[in-house]
């Protein structure tokens, strides 16, 4: 029989909010049941929907620190990687939580196996007006200025630039928001890895590849959403085996 005390888990874009209770509920049971059975949790970019600084301490918020902080405190490792949505994640955020703080192009083993860990955004290389932007916003100089205005500014402000996005994303060429495949190779070459998980794209995926005439994989997880539910990406070091599970 297979035991899941050993697993290692990977989710990513669960886009967090009031506004969709079903996926939050669906979260927290993930936490309370799944996670609380595993070895590791890594979570690589998105887990907010936004996420405009650690002192935004709403019922929601404390709510999703305290689940977190009872997976820690239970012996999981749970690592957090901040993405495009929640790149606001600070300190007080990962004390509170026991997590621990990733940071693009974190490299682990998998059965001996290195494998890349990024949120995915920084792949999409063909997108200029976007890493154009996340460069900005991610310029310490701007996050501080950004973090010294009011919570309702920093509100108004996530608004306008969740509705800009929207409406921007909308009149993109769909390929454009997908990954580079010369980024990748790129990437992966750096960092001499031949598996590379990641999400943001929400185009969930196995892809092979071959670098330097060796075979290498890019697997992309899986955005949860309210309607069809989420999905965790799993491996099991016992068995040497990847796959992927369904989470109601």
């Amino acid at each position: 029989m297979h035991d899941s005390s050993f697993d290692i888990l990977f989710i990513a874009d669960v886009h967090l909010s009031p506004e969709c209770p079903a996926t939050v509920a669906r979260f927290l049971r993930f936490l309370d049941s799944r996670a609380r059975r595993a070895q590791q949790l890594y979570i690589l970019g998105d887990l907010f929907d936004a996420w405009i600084g650690d002192d935004d301490a709403t019922p929601f918020n404390l709510r999703v620190i305290a689940a977190l902080r009872e997976l820690t405190a239970a012996g999981v490792d749970c690592a957090v990687l901040a993405g495009n949505r929640d790149f606001l994640l600070g300190r007080r955020f990962f004390r509170q939580t026991g997590c621990r703080r990733l940071h693009d192009f974190t490299c682990i083993q998998c059965a001996g196996e290195a494998t890349l860990l990024m949120h995915g955004d920084l792949l999409c290389s063909d997108d200029v007006a976007y890493q154009r932007f996340r460069r900005r916003v991610h310029n310490p100089l701007f996050q501080q200025l950004f973090l010294w205005k009011s919570l309702a500014q920093r509100r108004k402000i996530a608004e306008h630039y969740r509705r800009t996005s929207m409406a921007v994303n909308a009149q993109k060429a769909t390929a454009i928001m997908d990954v580079n495949p010369l980024t990748v190779n790129a990437f992966m070459q750096r960092f001499a890895v031949t598996r590379l998980i990641h999400g943001h794209t929400h185009r969930p995926d196995a892809h092979l590849l071959w670098l330097n005439g060796k075979s290498a994989r890019r697997t992309v997880l899986a955005q949860w959403n309210e309607e069809a539910g989420g999905e965790v990406l799993v491996f099991a070091p016992t068995r040497g085996e990847w796959r992927r599970e369904p989470v109601i």
